[in-house]
């Protein structure tokens, strides 16, 4: 469960409350102190080879033990990961190695909103994954192949998670609301379509519990909205179209209904406020990949135990997610790329669902037991195995494009705030939200 929490805001959040997944689940992930030291014995030793890691915070494969299972299995190998904090200082130096081709690890990770610019400007500096030995693109979920692949057909980099989308909700609440409680009559309420997820909205807030609201934020809805759809920002052909995207108009429009419904607490997400919220039971709804039920669990606390649940969105999205680069300036490339096929394959992102949270991006390894049986206690024993392979299955591949983190940063943390705590009208929310990215992308 690593994030730039995602949508992006720092993988150090989710990490700090990644938790227990359910019997056998071990939650964790390192303090910050850990998050820049070498894993394995330090200098490599006489004769083994450094393979250099570079992440963006917590990925967990130290933490998970899966860099010593690869020592053990290949002791001429050390391995020495480096990370730095947040992804928004880790990318731009990205960028500068690559282009200079000097200060590069062996292994680069690139977070899901800069794989567009990466694999359609970087592309000839990194290597084709699809021909490293041992990796097969059929073990991989369709569109998550597709996002790191150019138009070529090289693809850059292979998936680590990704972050399908359920809704979390709040049984004690929706039973003082009139609503049903069990987690398959929840989902039908709200089955195929974001407009009826609104509906229960107005049905919760007519006989709502004094002051709750029925989602937390306007800004939660778009980009839940929003993860559901192929075309977003971009068109098929790499022009900005947002303006004129369908999509983003059925996202804004569904945001706008809840911030002026009065349906949401108000809030922006991982600030403290919103933080507060979930130990005060201020929400009933909010959209959660698998990376966010550890969050809720650290955030409710114990009074939110078998309180909140899980139940299947009403369309499939994806909200975070990462891939393994190899670049071509790397000292070590050959043990670069047998290390990041096997960190990515279906056996490891098992494992590292079952110690981390992080849904894997390999299909094959959805029957595996680690995620097939996995329950989550604290969410009623919701069965997140099944209702998160199922929301993967179902995601459709996104058209990415470069500057789709500015974009959207600028229509939720401008636009739909304006209308969701300011009162602006929703014209006036969407004149600001594009005069805001006109700004940042003529920079």
């Amino acid at each position: 469960m690593r994030t730039t929490i995602r949508g992006t805001r720092g993988r150090v959040v989710a990490c700090a409350a990644v938790a227990v997944l359910g019997a056998g689940l071990l939650g964790g992930c390192a303090e910050d102190s850990d998050r820049s030291g070498a894993s394995g014995s330090p200098g490599g030793g006489a004769g083994k080879t450094t393979v250099t890691v570079g992440v963006f915070g917590v990925f967990g494969y130290k933490q998970a033990g899966l860099y010593d299972a690869y020592m053990k299995q290949h002791p001429d190998v050390t391995i020495k990961e480096t990370s730095i904090e947040r992804n928004e200082n880790y990318y731009p130096q990205l960028l500068t190695h690559l282009s200079t081709g000097s200060g590069l690890a062996d292994i680069q990770a690139i977070e899901v909103n800069n794989i567009a610019e990466v694999a359609s400007t970087q592309a000839g500096k990194l290597v084709d994954l699809a021909k490293a030995p041992g990796v097969r693109k059929a073990d991989f979920i369709p569109w998550k192949w597709a996002q790191a692949t150019d138009r070529s057909g090289k693809t850059v980099g292979l998936g680590t998670d990704i972050g399908p989308m359920a809704v979390c909700y709040r049984k004690d609440l929706f039973a003082k609301a009139g609503l049903p409680t069990e987690r398959d009559a929840v989902a039908a309420l709200w089955a195929g379509d974001w407009k009826k997820y609104l509906d229960t909205g107005r049905r919760y807030m007519a006989k709502a519990p004094g002051g709750t609201a029925f989602v937390d934020s306007a800004a939660g809805v778009y980009n839940a909205v929003l993860s559901s759809s192929a075309e977003r920002y971009y068109d098929k052909s790499g022009k900005l179209v947002y303006k004129d995207s369908p999509s983003v108009r059925q996202a804004w429009d569904a945001a706008m209904r809840a911030a002026t419904g009065k349906m949401t607490a108000r809030l922006q997400q991982f600030q403290k406020s919103w933080d507060q919220a979930y130990a005060n039971g201020r929400f009933a709804t909010v959209s959660c990949p698998p990376w966010m039920l550890g969050y809720i669990k650290e955030k409710s606390g114990k009074q939110g135990e078998d309180v909140w649940d899980v139940a299947a969105a009403p369309k499939p999205g994806n909200w975070g997610g990462s891939f393994l680069a190899v670049p071509e300036a790397g000292r070590h490339k050959s043990e670069a790329v047998k290390l990041a096929a096997w960190l990515t394959a279906p056996e490891q992102q098992a494992k590292l669902f079952a110690k981390q949270a992080s849904f894997p991006s390999a299909r094959a390894a959805y029957s595996l037991p680690q995620v097939a049986d996995a329950k989550h206690p604290y969410f009623g024993n919701a069965p997140i195995g099944k209702i998160f392979a199922a929301a993967a299955e179902g995601i459709p591949t996104q058209v990415l494009g470069p500057k789709d983190l500015t974009v959207n940063q600028n229509i939720t943390d401008v636009g739909v705030l304006q209308v969701d705590q300011q009162g602006k009208t929703p014209e006036q929310g969407w004149r600001a939200a594009v005069a805001s990215i006109d700004n940042a992308l003529d920079q």
